[in-house]
């Protein structure tokens, strides 16, 4: 039997039907951190300046067209509205950053327990083999431990034979040779 589509099932909640405008929150989020970045630019310093010098000219110099005279009333109430909207723009802004440094932040702190942990389980292995290592029988032991049972085996039966020794037919072996 074939899955229902979405619309069909009951336990999935149907799409809401509400005719209010849905806006995705990170967008506007990141429109806001375009917006908060730009103004904090030379180049709208430069761009500001440009257009408030002309501005003043324009309303200075054109006695027909003033639409803002001397005490630029209309230019000042620009830099209110301008900063009315700045301001929770770039406070939106570094929210958002701070929210990411904070994730960043504890995503570093989980790196560091985990590299922590692997360095002391690595020391611990370190430790572990260092104490294998010295149990572990030498070359030098090894010589030591056949010599001391080679002298055992002398005492127990006697002298060794000094028999002359002949080299045997095969594979260069070298065989003793016992007399009677």
């Amino acid at each position: 039997m074939s899955d229902p589509s979405p619309r069909q099932r009951l336990d999935t909640p149907r799409v809401s039907r509400s005719l209010a405008p849905r806006f995705d929150v990170e967008a506007v989020g990141r429109f806001s951190e375009r917006i908060a970045r730009f103004l904090g630019t030379g180049r709208y310093l430069a761009i500001q300046t440009i257009v408030v010098i002309v501005w003043i000219l324009l309303n200075l110099g054109a006695f027909a067209w003033q639409w803002d005279p001397y005490p630029f009333i209309l230019l000042n109430l620009a830099f209110s509205t301008q900063a009315a909207y700045a301001a929770p723009l770039i406070l939106l802004a570094q929210n958002r950053q701070e929210n990411r440094d904070r994730v960043a932040l504890e995503e570093d702190r989980r790196r560091a327990e985990q590299t922590k942990a692997d360095t002391e389980y690595l020391a611990r292995e370190l430790a572990a083999l260092r104490l294998a290592v010295g149990e572990v029988a030498t070359r030098d032991y090894l010589r030591r431990e056949l010599e001391e049972i080679r002298d055992l085996i002398a005492e127990l039966h006697g002298p060794p034979d000094t028999d002359p020794v002949e080299p045997s037919k095969h594979d260069g072996e070298r065989r003793t040779k016992k007399t009677g």
